[in-house]
């Protein structure tokens, strides 16, 4: 996907928060999770996250809603479907409601050749 030309939004949180769930940490480094959705950005594209002495670097940032999210979206997030993500979402989130119409920031990520 080609990254947008925009102007970023300040950071409401930073790099080291990007990805915190032990089971998403245990994704990312079995390269099954190459993506994660934030409500705010966390990350620039070219910041590096460690996660267990592994560096993952942001490749692109913008902004999408839940409603654009597709299978393949959700398979970039660790998961087999939508429906399992939004379950899984939902259930890390009880009081959030699922909006179609919800914008996050989504963040591309790819390990470091070292």
């Amino acid at each position: 996907m080609s990254e947008k030309s925009l102007e970023y939004p300040k950071k409401t949180c930073s790099v080291e928060r990007l990805v915190t769930v032990p089971e998403d940490v245990a994704k990312v480094l079995k390269g099954q999770k190459t993506a994660t959705r934030r409500n705010g950005v966390y990350a620039y594209p070219g910041e590096v996250m460690v996660l267990e002495g592994k560096e993952f670097k942001v490749d692109a940032l913008y902004s999408q809603t839940l409603g654009e999210m597709t299978d393949e979206h959700a398979k970039q997030e660790g998961n087999a479907t939508m429906e399992e993500y939004k379950e899984i979402i939902l259930a890390m989130h009880p009081k959030m409601p699922w909006l179609p119409t919800m914008s996050v920031w989504v963040h591309e990520f790819s390990p470091v050749k070292n």
